[in-house]
């Protein structure tokens, strides 16, 4: 009779189960290393179970625009929405549509869940425009006495760096003017921009001949004078005209805008915008360590640049306030910095008063653009932890009747081989609770109560294949084999089965993973991560403490609590084979099941 060929196993070989569980032992180790350097022993809770923000925002339809509001522009803004909000590093921010015009964003409770819900709906429309008048924020009383007009008041310092600054209020210091002063100021601001000519001033009428005739305003001069009017009146302590100031203002329109100093509000007249939003490249709130504060870098884009050469080129030429120009954010100024010269290379700075919560939510909204569509809030509903706490505990006490079902089920029909099952289950929980730990750091995955129903799912899984390989082993015992070439003999057709009835369980995850948003998704990751552990147990673990426990006398010899009884199972008669000496017909029995490679 040949041999078996060198180097390779036979089909009853054990293998080398020791290698196995030393390898599954390692990774356990290793996780939970990582586990405590990262300071993350539990996962990170979702918004259902920790509590935090729900928020139901609606677009709003723009003048002239009736169609902005559709799928794509809509699906923008939850990606936009989506980045800036993780930007801030929250964990699992739910951000999907609703319906044909809103959006649902979900915020766990943490420490950027504030700074979060101001950013979801502001539209970050950026502009950089030029100042052309400041005055503080309550309406202008007429004085009679005339007084030198805003070119006339004292210029602050220039800055000499290659980047725009600002004063410790992050904002510029400009002076206040009085207020007949930023009165005139206006129409000879308008027509330094190249506005239609307005109608003269107030010092150029005291020049003119008391009994010249009047001349009749044009519609344009019109339109300047209804701006001079509504910039002296314009109240920016008033939430309502703060909102209304610049509604339906184009870019390349003057217009009047509120912003804060410090702790007061001011008003600008400004005019039209020299750099847009879409021309800066990057941005971001870091700390100057030369100065000890916070500051906002900026990076253009190539027409950016020269965009904004040219405006700090012309800004540097003018006397305060028109040297400055004002970052407007969704029409309200956040900085008015000044220049004394052109700044070219593409990139710029914002400095003074910054703190690194308003330097870094500005550096965001910047770097992630504007949204394509207004939205206000239509709905915000807050989840308490106490809520979320009853939920887990729900969770869990499911999850606990579930696996304790499987564990009576298991002890009342396999018997000694429900320890086997036990432990494979305690194995698979371990490595999960470990990876869903690291996860939340890594990939800001946290847990919400559809992932803990997929974990809940994953049980049956994973106790399923433990049931596909001891019916194999059984069905061998019943053929007559003894356990230790049972096991083994039995290991290729459930390992095959095991991996197709995973392979169709994963990939109906994937499916899911893809296709579904929000909450879903979490159970869907879940249910393919617990998936793919499952064949890791079953490989590592539950086949090679199979293959060490057929070696002890109580699953050996057929105990009848081992669960593998032969005549429990009905195991047939030992086989037998007839084998010729010589030429005789006598036969020899073999009281051992024994094939063709094991012969």
């Amino acid at each position: 009779m040949a041999a078996p060929k060198k180097g390779r196993r036979p089909t009853g070989a054990q293998g080398r189960p020791g290698r196995a569980l030393a390898l599954i032992l390692i990774a356990m180790v290793a996780l939970t290393a990582g586990m405590f350097l990262t300071h993350q022993t539990t996962p990170r809770l979702g918004i259902d179970l920790a509590g935090g923000t729900s928020i139901t925002l609606k677009a709003k339809s723009e003048p002239g625009k009736p169609d902005a509001i559709n799928e794509t522009n809509m699906n923008t803004a939850v990606g936009i929405i989506e980045r800036r909000v993780n930007g801030l590093g929250v964990s699992e921010a739910e951000v999907q549509t609703q319906g044909r015009d809103h959006i649902i964003v979900n915020i766990p409770k943490g420490a950027n869940e504030k700074q979060a819900r101001d950013q979801v709906g502001t539209t970050a429309q950026l502009y950089f425009r030029p100042v052309l008048a400041f005055a503080d924020g309550k309406p202008i009383a007429p004085q009679p006495t005339p007084s030198t007009g805003a070119s006339g008041s004292p210029s602050p310092s220039a800055s000499t760096s290659g980047a725009p600054k600002t004063d410790g209020k992050g904002q510029s210091p400009s002076p206040s003017s009085s207020a007949t002063s930023q009165g005139r100021a206006v129409p000879e601001a308008l027509m330094a921009t190249g506005s239609p000519s307005p109608s003269p001033s107030a010092s150029e009428s005291k020049k003119a001949d008391d009994k010249a005739p009047t001349p009749t305003p044009s519609g344009a001069d019109a339109a300047v004078a209804d701006l001079q009017a509504k910039f002296i009146a314009l109240d920016c302590t008033d939430e309502k005209q703060r909102a209304a100031v610049a509604q339906g203002v184009k870019p390349g329109d003057a217009t009047l805008a509120c912003g804060k100093r410090g702790d007061t509000w001011g008003k600008w007249l400004l005019g039209p915008a020299g750099v847009d939003g879409k021309d800066v490249k990057d941005a971001k709130g870091v700390i100057d360590t030369q100065r000890g504060q916070w500051i906002v870098t900026m990076q253009f884009t190539d027409k950016g640049s020269d965009k904004f050469a040219k405006i700090t080129g012309e800004l540097a030429t003018k006397q305060s306030p028109q040297n400055q120009f004002a970052i407007v954010l969704d029409n309200e100024v956040v900085s008015d910095p000044y220049v004394s010269q052109a700044l070219t290379g593409g990139s710029a700075e914002i400095s003074g008063g910054f703190t690194q919560e308003t330097a870094q939510d500005l550096g965001n909204m910047l770097s992630y653009g504007a949204l394509p569509l207004s939205f206000q809030e239509d709905n915000v509903t807050t989840v308490t932890a106490a809520l979320g706490g009853e939920q887990l505990k729900a969770g869990l006490i499911a999850g606990a009747i579930g696996l304790a079902l499987v564990v009576i089920y298991l002890l009342a029909y396999y018997r000694g081989l429900a320890f086997i099952a036990i432990i494979s289950l305690v194995v698979s929980g371990i490595l999960t609770y470990e990876i869903m730990s690291l996860l939340g750091k890594a990939i800001g995955f946290a847990l919400n109560l559809p992932a803990v129903c997929g974990a809940i799912v994953a049980i049956g899984i994973t106790a399923d294949s433990f049931i596909v390989y001891f019916e194999r082993i059984r069905d061998e015992i019943r053929e007559g084999r003894t356990l230790r070439p049972a096991v083994e003999r039995a290991w290729p057709r459930a390992r095959r089965t095991i991996l197709v009835s995973d392979f169709v369980s994963f990939l109906a995850a994937a499916v899911l993973f893809i296709v579904t948003v929000g909450k879903v998704q979490g159970f869907a990751f879940t249910l393919g991560l617990t998936t793919l552990l499952d064949v890791v147990v079953v490989f590592l673990f539950t086949k090679p403490v199979m293959t060490l426990l057929a070696r002890t006398k109580f699953f050996s010899s057929g105990h009848p609590w081992s669960g593998l009884d032969p005549k429990r199972l009905g195991a047939k008669p030992p086989l037998r084979r007839s084998r010729r000496t010589g030429a005789g017909t006598d036969a020899a029995t073999v009281s051992a099941p024994v094939d063709a490679k094991e012969a």
